[in-house]
């Protein structure tokens, strides 16, 4: 059974999914990809996404720099690798598409990279918000290049 439930935070409300094995997914209900809820999702919060918001709470409030979570996303065994590679992406720090290719070993798959990045279901906890373009522009972020600021912001990366 995977339970969702919507939690209010100073960044906007966010939909937060788990099955009994981990957090399915986390969305920014404003953004360009709110919680993709499935009929037969239960609208409960369970013990994992009350510990999902609460974790993201003290996120947002600078009281915690790593998650520390259970995780139970769904992708394909590349999309896989780039989440990993996103989450050895330190707090503070940015990376360039580019690099996150050859952080996996494959330089010349930029664009599949950030196909599987822009696939992230498990947003902020999975850092796809610390990738930018290689002249350090922010690109794409399902929550919007403005959640994506401001992500960036609190963490202290500095942005081109």
């Amino acid at each position: 059974m995977i339970s969702y439930w919507i939690y209010p935070s100073v960044f906007g409300e966010l939909g937060i999914a788990a099955s009994e094995r981990g957090v399915v997914a986390i969305d920014l209900q404003a953004g360009k990809r709110p919680l993709p809820v499935k009929p037969e999702w239960q609208a409960v919060s369970s013990a994992l996404t009350d510990e999902a918001a609460e974790q993201l709470r003290d996120y947002f409030e600078g009281r915690r720099r790593t998650f520390d979570l259970p995780l139970d996303a769904a992708g394909t065994p590349f999309q896989q690798g780039v989440w990993r590679a996103l989450c050895a992406i330190p707090y503070g720090e940015t990376r360039s598409y580019r690099e996150l290719a050859e952080a996996i070993g494959n330089p010349k798959a930029v664009r599949a990279v950030a196909r599987a990045n822009g696939a992230n279901p498990l947003s902020i906890v999975v850092p796809c918000h610390r990738v930018i373009g290689a002249d350090g522009t922010l690109t794409g972020y399902a929550g919007g290049l403005e959640m994506k600021a401001r992500l960036l912001a609190l963490e202290g990366a500095l942005v081109g």
